[in-house]
Order: C-alpha cells, then structure tokens, then sequence
C-alpha cells in the first residue's frame, strides 16, 4: 500500500494513462519508418578493434525480443588482450507491442546478478558536443563477471533512463510519427575481479565504435 502511494507509483500511472492516450491519438496516422541499413553491414573493423566471431541470435531468444534486426559479436583489439561482445537490437517500430527489453531485468533472468552498485557513466565522445550517458553495469554468474554498459539511442539521441526512454517515446510519436529506437550493450569480461579496468575497456571500445554506430542508426 506504500508502494500505490508513493510519488513513483503516481508518476508511473501518469506515464502509463499518457502513453495510452497518445497510442489512441496516433494509431490513425500512418507511422514514419526511416529506411535503415541491415546491421550485419556493420563495420567488421572499427579503430583498434577487430571482429572475432558473429554470433546469430537464439531463435528462441530472438522470439521473446522481437526486434526487428539485431547484431551480436565478439571483437578484440589486435593483440587480443582485450575483448569486447557487441550487441544492437533494432526497433523499426513500438506501435505493435515490441519494445526494447531492459537488460536490468534480463541479465538477473539469464543467471546474471549485480555485485556492483548499478550506476550511470558519461563517456566523451570524438565530435558529440554532449557526453553519451550510459548505464554501468557490473555482473557475475559463478565465478565470471562481466563489466556491461547499455543505453537506447533513435533520433540522433542517446539515453540511459527507462522511464525518460519512454517519455522520448511518446513525444517522438506526437512530432514525427516515429517509435524506433536501438538497445545498445557492451559487455567486457573481467579479469582477476579488476572491474574498474573492464569498464574503462567498455569505455575505450564504445569511443571507437560510436561513430559507425550513429552512421548505421537513422536520425
């Protein structure tokens, strides 16, 4: 009963009854799906990182996230001391009910629980006049650990908040008549429980790959 009326749960029913009037306002209209090249055109080298391996998607996997297109790889700096797995899945819309699956609730549903506090991270970007805010992520399953950063990015936007996701959403739908949106994540192995280095590689990595990143994902 706390809960039902806390400011949270107020501001999520708010968000929620608005999200369906807009739904109801636009089903009408005929919604805008930017042309986007498929993601397997990625590029194979990105500066200081080489593919490794193409991983296809499970197909029972694939079935529950719904995306619309989706890249899964392993790269590796060119002396492979350093790894780096990759991962886009591509909303061409939201109209339909598929909608970007939060890893906050994946990771724990893949066996994969927080042993760091989860936090946000802005990370200086080569011609980006703002900082890209990600969320940091440090998860382990038995003895592995797995450094993760993740953020949504449409529109020429990057956005690490859930609930502001949503917001962009909606607004987005009124304007332009768009829902499409991209889960972005970087996963980086951490060696010899160091976490702090296997963020700091993340970083390094979502530096180089960022600017084909915004070449491949429409405005």
């Amino acid at each position: 009963m706390r809960f039902l009326n806390s400011r949270y749960a107020l501001w999520l029913s708010a968000l929620l009854a608005l999200q369906g009037a807009v739904y109801y306002a636009t089903a009408s209209r005929p919604e805008l799906t930017p042309p986007v090249g498929p993601l397997v055109s990625f590029p194979a080298a990105l500066p200081g990182w080489l593919m490794v391996q193409d991983f296809p998607v499970d197909p029972e996997i694939q079935a529950v996230l719904k995306a619309d297109d989706t890249l899964n790889r392993l790269y590796a700096t060119p002396s492979r001391n350093a790894l780096a797995y990759f991962f886009i899945a591509y909303f061409k819309t939201q109209r339909t009910g598929a909608t970007p699956h939060s890893p906050k609730n994946c990771l724990p549903g893949s066996g994969w629980e927080p042993v760091e506090s989860p936090q946000t991270i802005s990370v200086k970007i080569a011609g980006r006049e703002t900082p890209l805010v990600a969320n940091r992520y440090v998860v382990g399953r038995g003895d592995q650990k797995l450094a993760v950063l993740y953020w949504y990015q449409g529109h020429g936007r990057t956005i690490a908040n859930e609930f502001s996701a949503k917001f962009w959403l909606i607004a987005d739908s009124i304007r332009y008549r768009r829902s499409d949106t991209a889960l972005i994540k970087v996963q980086i192995p951490v060696g010899e429980g160091d976490s702090a280095a296997a963020v700091r590689t993340a970083v390094a990595f979502l530096q180089a790959a960022y600017p084909a990143l915004s070449n491949q994902l429409p405005l």
